[in-house]
C-alpha cells in the first residue's frame, strides 16, 4: 500500500500542475514575477511586450485570463443595443436606460483611455461583479488633457472621463461616431480654428487640438485599413500594423504614434490642412519619446519601440517622404533595431508579424546598400519561426536565398575596386574571383531549384497569360522583340493570388540584381534573360496594382525600381513605367511612386550604398 501510494502521488501532482500554472502568463512565470491575470497583464505591458502575454492550460472559467479587448467588444455591443432601445422607448424606463448608457460609455472610455493600473483593476472587477454605480464623482485626474473622475461602487470602481468645457466644468464627451448611424461621423468640431481664420484656408491659426477619443479611433481605423488591409491569407499577410493598433491602449508611445500618423494621414487624404497640421503637431512628442526609448537598454528592445519605428517608416515612405534620404534613414534605423533585439524577440505576437511581413523590405534595403546582412545568418532564417506562430510560405523560402546576394554584391564591389587600384597580386585576384563566381553559381542553382519546388507545383494553380485590355485606364505595356527590333504589346500575367504575384516580382528582381555581377565565362545570365526578368515585373503590374487593397501596392515598389534600371533610357518600357508610377501617385497619393523611387536604387551610387545594414 505504501509503495502504491508513492507511485500514485506524482500522478496526482502532475494532474493539478496545469491549473496552478494557468494563474500566471508564460512571461511572468519565466521572469518569476507576480502576474495579475489580466490579458495582457500589467507586467507584460510595463515591459513593452503586451502581445507576448500568453496563458496556457486554462481549465475553467474562474482561471481564464481577463481580456481588455474582449471587454471593449462586449461594451460596444451593449451600448449599441441600449441606444437602439432608447430610441424606441418613450416610457419611464427610458431614464433608466439613459443612466445605464452613461455608465457603459464611462466604462468604455475608461478601458481605452485610463492608466493601465486603473484598467487592470477595472476589467478584473467587471469580470467578478455586475453591481451598479451609485456614489458621486471624486476627482482623481487629470491626464493627457482630460480630468478623471472615479465612481465608487462596491466592489466595482469606474473611471469616467470628461473633457473640460470652456468654463472649467466637466462636460460629456461621448459623441462617438463609431456608434452613430453615420459611419463617417461628424469631424467638424475636431479642430479649434483660431479667431479670424478661414476653415477652408491652410493658413489659419490652429489651437491645441482637442481631439475626441472616438474620432481618433476612426482616424486610426482608416489608417490601418490603408496600411494593413484585411486580405485572404492566400494573398499573403498584411495585418501587422492592424495587430499593433490593437495593443496601442497598453502603450502611451504606440498610442501617441498612431494618433500622430493617422490624423496627419486622414487630413492629407481629404486635403484638409488643419487636420493634417494637427497630426504633425503631435510628431515632436512621439520622436522625443522614441529617442528616449532607443537609448534605454531595456526599452530599446520593447515591442512598443519596434512598433513605433515601423509605423513612422510606413508613414514616411508612403505619405510624408520629406526628403530622398528619409526612407533610407528609417530603413537603416529599423534594421539596426531588429538586429539589436535579436531573432528570439521576433517569435511571437506583433513583433513576429512585423518582422515576417516586412522581411522583404529589410532584404531590399540590404540589396540597395550592397552590404552583407545579418539576415543571412542561419539563426535569423530559423529562430523567428521556431515557435510556430506562422509558417514560411513561398515568398520567405525565396527570401532565404536572396539574403546571400548583398554579401555577393559587396564581394563584387571590393573585387572591382582592387582591380582598379591594382592593390592585389595576380594570384590573390584569381582566388577572389573564383570565390565570387562560386557564390554566384551556388545562389543561381538555389533559385532554379526553388522555382521547381515552389512555382511549378504551386497548389493554387499556374500563372496565366491574358491579353492586355487597358481596364480601368491602366497603361498598355509594350516591349521589344530583341531579334527583330519590333515593338509590340505582349500578354499580361494573371495570378491565382497576390502572394504569388509579389513573390514572382521579387524573384525577377533578385535574379536581375545577381545577374548584374555575373561575369562567369559559362552559364551566366544573358542580356536577353535579363530583359525577360524586367518584362516579367512589368507584365505583373496590372494584376497586382488593380487587385491589391490599400497600400499593399508598396510591396511592389522595390521590384519596380529594379525593373526600371534594367531597361534602356527613352524606350517604351520606361515610358510604360512612368505612366504606371503617375497612376499610382494619383490614385493612392503615394509620393514615393511619383518620384520614381531613386532611394530604392540598387546601383553602386544608390542612397543606401554606404550604409551598414
Amino acid at each position: 500500500m505504501v509503495g502504491e501510494s508513492r507511485q500514485t502521488a506524482p500522478d496526482s501532482r502532475a494532474r493539478k500542475a496545469p491549473s496552478r500554472q494557468s494563474r500566471s502568463c508564460k512571461v511572468c512565470r519565466a521572469r518569476k514575477v507576480k502576474c495579475d491575470r489580466v490579458k495582457p497583464c500589467h507586467a507584460c505591458c510595463a515591459h513593452g511586450y503586451p502581445s507576448k502575454c500568453v496563458y496556457e492550460n486554462v481549465p475553467d472559467e474562474e482561471a481564464r485570463p481577463i481580456s481588455q479587448a474582449e471587454e471593449i467588444r462586449n461594451l460596444r455591443s451593449e451600448i449599441r443595443e441600449l441606444r437602439a432601445r432608447i430610441d424606441e422607448r418613450n416610457d419611464g424606463s427610458r431614464a433608466q436606460d439613459l443612466e445605464r448608457l452613461d455608465q457603459l460609455e464611462s466604462l468604455f472610455e475608461s478601458i481605452r483611455s485610463a492608466p493601465l493600473s486603473v484598467v487592470d483593476s477595472l476589467v478584473r472587477d467587471i469580470r467578478t461583479e455586475q453591481s451598479g454605480l451609485k456614489k458621486d464623482l471624486v476627482k482623481v485626474g487629470p491626464w493627457e488633457g482630460y480630468e478623471a473622475y472615479e465612481r465608487y461602487a462596491s466592489p466595482v470602481s469606474v473611471i469616467a472621463i470628461r473633457k473640460r468645457s470652456r468654463n472649467g466644468s466637466p462636460e460629456s464627451n461621448f459623441n462617438d461616431p463609431i456608434f452613430g448611424d453615420d459611419e463617417d461621423g461628424d469631424f467638424g468640431d475636431i479642430i479649434s480654428i483660431g479667431e479670424g481664420s478661414d476653415s477652408s484656408s491652410s493658413s489659419g491659426t490652429i489651437s491645441i487640438m482637442n481631439m475626441q477619443r472616438p474620432a481618433v479611433d476612426v482616424f486610426v481605423e482608416r489608417f490601418v485599413d490603408a496600411f494593413a488591409p484585411e486580405v485572404d491569407s492566400r494573398h499573403g499577410r498584411a495585418g501587422a500594423l492592424r495587430a499593433a493598433a490593437g495593443i496601442r491602449m497598453f502603450s502611451p508611445l504606440i498610442s501617441d504614434a498612431f494618433e500622430a500618423v493617422s490624423v496627419a494621414f486622414f487630413g492629407r487624404s481629404i486635403q484638409n490642412k488643419q487636420i493634417e497640421a494637427s497630426g504633425f503637431r503631435l510628431y515632436p512628442r512621439v520622436l522625443r519619446s522614441l529617442q528616449d526609448a532607443l537609448i534605454d537598454p531595456e526599452r530599446s528592445k520593447a515591442e512598443s519601440t519596434l512598433v513605433t519605428v515601423i509605423l513612422l517608416l510606413a508613414f514616411e515612405q508612403s505619405v510624408e517622404r520629406t526628403t530622398q534620404t528619409g526612407v533610407p534613414a528609417h530603413v537603416r534605423g529599423a534594421v539596426r533595431l531588429i538586429e539589436h533585439r535579436g531573432p528570439e524577440n521576433h517569435m511571437y505576437g506583433v513583433e513576429h508579424l512585423l518582422f515576417t511581413e516586412l522581411r522583404p523590405y529589410w532584404i531590399g534595403g540590404a540589396l540597395a546598400a550592397r552590404q552583407p546582412s545579418f539576415l543571412a545568418r542561419e539563426e535569423w532564417k530559423t529562430v523567428p519561426w521556431a515557435a510556430g506562430t506562422t509558417k514560411k510560405d513561398i515568398l520567405h523560402h525565396l527570401v532565404d536565398i536572396a539574403t546571400e546576394i548583398p554579401g555577393l554584391l559587396a564581394q563584387s564591389d571590393a573585387f572591382k575596386e582592387a582591380q582598379a587600384t591594382q592593390r592585389m597580386g595576380v594570384q590573390e585576384m584569381a582566388v577572389k574571383q573564383a570565390a565570387l563566381w562560386n557564390g554566384i553559381t551556388e545562389c543561381t542553382a538555389q533559385f532554379q531549384q526553388w522555382y521547381i519546388d515552389w512555382v511549378e507545383c504551386y497548389p493554387e494553380g499556374p500563372i496565366q497569360e491574358l491579353e492586355q485590355t487597358g481596364d480601368q485606364d491602366f497603361p498598355i505595356f509594350k516591349r521589344r522583340n530583341l531579334r527583330t527590333g519590333e515593338i509590340y504589346a505582349p500578354t499580361r500575367f494573371s495570378y491565382p493570388n497576390l502572394l504569388l504575384a509579389q513573390t514572382m516580382c521579387v524573384y525577377y528582381a533578385v535574379r536581375l540584381i545577381l545577374s548584374s555581377i555575373d561575369t562567369r565565362p559559362e552559364d551566366r545570365v544573358t542580356p536577353m534573360e535579363q530583359y525577360e526578368f524586367g518584362c516579367g515585373i512589368c507584365r505583373t503590374m496590372e494584376y497586382y496594382i488593380l487587385t491589391a487593397p490599400g497600400n499593399m501596392i508598396n510591396r511592389l515598389a522595390f521590384p519596380t525600381r529594379v525593373a526600371w534600371e534594367a531597361f534602356p533610357d527613352g524606350g517604351p518600357e520606361q515610358a510604360f513605367m512612368v505612366e504606371v508610377l503617375q497612376l499610382v501617385e494619383r490614385r493612392h497619393a503615394l509620393g514615393l511612386w511619383g518620384s520614381a523611387m531613386p532611394e530604392l536604387s540598387v546601383r553602386e551610387n544608390s542612397p543606401l550604398n554606404n550604409a551598414e545594414l
